[in-house]
């Protein structure tokens, strides 16, 4: 068996119309050999009725003592409607389909309920229903722990099940389908020249997801890596060949990477705000104190972090600003907070190494008078914060700048 596993997100299922078009790509998997194994989202985006967020809307707005358990039971439900309406269309269609639900799918997890963490793929159910000629369909976002309860497994967590389903049956690759035709080198709403990457490295992909890219579940792509099981972003309603993501391998033939250039690409990540603690009053509290591991404590993720011998600088998401300012004025801690700031940043493995990227980087944001307040450079990225109302102009001169 030549197992291919496709996954469509929920801008492909919405209506009658768009679920033929992703059935159309069920049906060239089957006329190419494979044997698809279906992983779907629930139909829609916010607002609309099937949606993933109009449950967890509908949970917060009905009873704010839901227990956690028993709120993944409720917003697992988009993801079963969408999985039996296509299985009934593509049975209609001819094809013979059955719907299967995490906990039938064999995706064991742990009890981290609304961002549970895959602990085994048991698949005997699947390959059953493979051998047996049908097209499995199975529900995304979902598994269930060793003792049976529904857990769901994050924001984005379908590509997560694609991901791990793919490595669990040794899959030919994974394809991850959407409503662009692939990874662009920056967000098309932003740069109307951006284009499409038709081949990339997990580590650059992971790097643009993890950043901002709204393209694929950073975890996925990191269930994918450890695999090495090729993944692929296509559009359901196209023929574009889409964007290849591996180790620039397959088969034991490289990959090429074309024409590019420095960079691969520009994400941005919008809702930052920067912290910064200050100790000049008395410093050597700057060595003693335990601000960091009570943020940790508290469940409040930060980046960016610069850590001077007078002061802490690092960013939060702005959603946590009201908790960090309890915090901080608790501890009676000098600080200031700059909200509405923006992630910029560039990434491309061809940066490391190479000398004047970020002066480069830096130079045509400030003559374009673009303020930086931190940056931060790893070996495949460099990020700078920005003022929100910057961002945009931001992605475009660095996306000139750089010839994307």
């Amino acid at each position: 068996m030549k197992i291919i596993v496709q996954k469509f997100g929920g801008t492909s299922l919405t209506t009658t119309e768009r679920r033929n078009k992703a059935i159309e790509k069920i049906e060239a998997a089957r006329r190419n050999g494979f044997c698809p194994v279906v992983v779907v989202s629930a139909m829609g985006r916010k607002g609309e009725p099937y949606a993933t967020d109009t449950f967890i809307q509908l949970a917060d707005e009905t009873n704010r003592g839901i227990k956690a358990r028993d709120r993944d039971l409720l917003i697992s439900c988009g993801e079963i409607i969408s999985a039996v309406i296509l299985t009934a269309q593509l049975n209609a269609a001819g094809l013979d389909a059955v719907a299967m639900n995490g906990q039938q799918a064999g995706i064991v997890t742990d009890n981290n309920y609304g961002n549970a963490g895959v602990l085994k793929v048991e698949p005997k159910k699947i390959y059953q229903q493979v051998e047996r000629g049908r097209i499995p369909v199975i529900t995304g976002f979902q598994g269930v722990t060793e003792y049976g309860d529904i857990t769901t497994l994050g924001r984005g967590g379908s590509d997560v099940t694609a991901a791990v389903l793919g490595d669990a049956l040794n899959a030919y690759s994974v394809e991850i389908y959407t409503d662009v035709d692939g990874v662009m080198t920056a967000d098309p709403g932003i740069i109307n020249s951006a284009k499409v990457i038709r081949s990339i490295d997990y580590n650059e992909v992971f790097q643009m997801a993890d950043y901002g890219a709204r393209i694929i579940h950073p975890r996925a792509v990191e269930v994918a890596m450890k695999s090495n099981v090729p993944l692929v972003i296509k559009n359901t309603f196209s023929d574009s060949p889409g964007t290849l993501i591996t180790q620039y391998k397959k088969d034991g033939d490289t990959v090429s990477m074309g024409d590019r250039g420095l960079l691969t690409g520009i994400a941005h990540l919008h809702d930052r705000a920067q912290v910064v603690i200050d100790y000049s009053e008395s410093p050597q509290k700057n060595h003693t104190d335990d601000i960091l591991d009570k943020l940790a404590d508290m469940g409040i993720s930060i980046d960016l972090i610069n850590i001077f011998t007078d002061k802490k600088i690092f960013t939060i998401d702005d959603s946590d600003c009201d908790r960090v300012t309890n915090l901080l004025k608790r501890e009676g801690t000098k600080f200031c907070i700059i909200n509405n700031c923006s992630k910029i940043t560039i990434i491309g493995s061809r940066i490391r190494g190479v000398p004047g990227v970020m002066a480069r980087m830096l130079r045509v944001l400030n003559k374009n008078r673009i303020k930086v307040y931190q940056t931060a450079d790893s070996h495949a990225t460099i990020s700078v914060l920005v003022k929100r109302q910057q961002a945009e102009k931001a992605v475009k001169v660095l996306h000139d700048e750089f010839k994307l």
